[in-house]
């Protein structure tokens, strides 16, 4: 997943940026909220951790702007404000859970996989093409029976390709999926990712392949 987090406090956004990618999520981390419309229209992202408490626009404004532009990303809102009348506020407007401060690191990752596995339109969250497998509740892939080695990148790769299966992607497209702020990967960093994943797939009745001046389809070997 990619995520967006909006967090002024830097501590509490220090804490949360490194429990979430100890999962292997790509998080990007900002302190205000005006700029979030923009990032979420540009970015691909799968959930945005909102901080009600914000300087200048706060987390319902920022909500509201959101969903006022369409944007169908799941909304977590964390706020230190307990009263029933702010949850329900925050609900209202559009949010997808809340979150009350000072919370445990668990229970914020366990809540993130929730709404992850609300947005998963595949039986068991498992993604299938041919002979592989991917469990993207467990991070674990399978050829048949035998567990496929993966990188966290090669993972990235191949989930976005396998949520896209037959759908032809370009690399920029990739690179948006997979990469944050700070944290890029070249073009030529992709064709080395999918190189590597076409000799692991070779056995797995998976194929990469490139289409000439348009990215990857990802698709089932013909038999």
């Amino acid at each position: 997943m990619r995520i967006l987090l909006v967090e002024d406090d830097p501590q509490v956004a220090d804490v949360t940026r490194r429990a979430l990618q100890s999962q292997g999520w790509v998080i990007d981390v900002t302190t205000r909220g005006e700029p979030v419309v923009a990032s979420v229209r540009r970015d691909p992202y799968d959930l945005v951790i909102l901080d009600i408490g914000l300087a200048g626009i706060d987390g319902f404004e920022v909500l509201r702007r959101l969903r006022a532009d369409g944007a169908e990303v799941s909304v977590l809102m964390l706020t230190a404000r307990d009263a029933v009348e702010d949850r329900v506020r925050g609900l209202e407007t559009g949010a997808d859970d809340y979150l009350v401060k000072p919370f445990a690191l668990s229970e914020l990752v366990a809540r993130v996989r929730a709404l992850s596995r609300r947005r998963l339109v595949w039986s068991n969250d498992v993604l299938a093409v041919g002979q592989l497998r991917m469990d993207l509740h467990a991070r674990r892939a399978f050829i048949g029976d035998a567990a496929l080695d993966l990188s966290v990148r090669e993972w990235s790769v191949l989930e976005y390709l396998l949520t896209r299966v037959r759908k032809v992607v370009a690399k920029e497209q990739i690179i948006n999926a997979i990469s944050g702020w700070d944290d890029v990967p070249s073009k030529n960093a992709i064709e080395q990712y999918v190189s590597r994943l076409r000799h692991k797939l070779a056995s797995a009745g998976v194929r990469i392949r490139a289409v000439r001046g348009f990215g990857y389809v990802c698709e089932e070997t013909p038999q």
